[in-house]
């Protein structure tokens, strides 16, 4: 039996069951009907989140402010500068005085070790809402995308392609985790982080699905029913940008390489996106792409998430 998730932080997903991750869907795909039929759902009325960001946010900063809104709360933007962490309070005094104040801290930031520091000394929910390492909530939103438009998790194939960063980490410890078999491919000195791989390939064998980490972009695709990609050089990593543009060249998500998929592929990518650079015009507005469909349910999964973790 499902236990109750109240109070609960999310820094990565390998913190959760599949039950609970299935939990987090359900509970998203229900505030999502709603939502759609204009029925009021404020089941975290009268309760506030803090959203520290120290990188910036489009969708982020949208999708979790205004799902607080519609669960009847408020949301509190607070980029670095305008915190005393900006100018070197610790960590721990901010989750402490935070926790006085609000029900729940999300933050974007670069260092996966201020997130664990700062839920070490909050006394409510912290979210993940992205770091150089874990990006547990866009891969919430994935797994609804592809729950809604294939039907089912267990035994689809996702293959990604591009840099081993924070979202191809996220999407192999996610998937791994439900059932979906995963294919990276990543040039050598691009491949994800080994003791992800490791964790990833421990879930699997509870979960039954399959993991490849490869150099190749074909044998990645090959009978894929979810091809993803994402930018090539991420926010901090603009100096490499041309020097990654050269080596990522023969992983870009075109034409071709779709058609090598399994027929009926569809295309995501967590936005934003470079046409021309990890994925060509023609793909990402083809009728094959649910990226705005994948954009969106960063809204319902983050309400899912935070409905569990801050309402009783």
């Amino acid at each position: 039996m499902l236990t109750s998730m109240y109070g609960r932080h999310c820094l990565t997903l390998q913190d959760f069951s599949a039950e609970e991750i299935g939990a987090i869907l359900d509970m998203a795909t229900k505030l999502k009907a709603r939502q759609k039929k204009g029925e009021a759902h404020p089941s975290l009325a009268g309760k506030t989140l803090a959203m520290i960001f120290q990188k910036p946010s489009t969708r982020t900063r949208v999708s979790f402010e205004v799902g607080m809104w519609q669960l009847g709360g408020s949301a509190l933007f607070l980029s670095s500068q305008e915190l005393q962490m900006g100018r070197g309070e610790p960590i721990k005094d901010t989750a402490a005085v935070l926790s006085r104040y609000v029900d729940g801290i999300m933050i974007r930031t670069f260092d996966h070790g201020e997130v664990e520091e700062l839920a070490a000394f909050a006394s409510v929910p912290v979210i993940n809402g992205l770091t150089d390492l874990l990006h547990p909530c866009q891969v919430l939103a994935d797994l609804l995308t592809v729950e809604e438009k294939i039907g089912h998790l267990k035994g689809v194939k996702l293959a990604y392609l591009g840099d081993g960063n924070n979202v191809a980490h996220s999407l192999m410890i996610g998937c791994s985790k439900m059932g979906l078999d995963v294919s990276i491919a990543a040039p050598q000195n691009y491949r994800p982080s080994p003791e992800i791989e490791e964790k990833a390939r421990s879930n699997a064998l509870v979960s039954g699905s399959r993991i490849v980490v490869t150099s190749d972009p074909l044998e990645a695709v090959e009978k894929a029913e979810v091809i993803y990609t994402d930018v090539w050089a991420s926010m901090g990593q603009e100096e490499e940008k041309q020097a990654r543009r050269e080596v990522f060249g023969p992983y870009q998500v075109n034409s071709r390489l779709v058609e090598a998929a399994a027929p009926g592929a569809v295309i995501m990518h967590c936005l934003p996106a470079y046409r021309g650079e990890e994925i060509t015009a023609e793909v990402l507005e083809s009728k094959s792409s649910i990226v705005l469909d994948q954009a969106e349910n960063r809204l319902h999964a983050q309400k899912g998430l935070m409905a569990l973790l801050m309402g009783k």
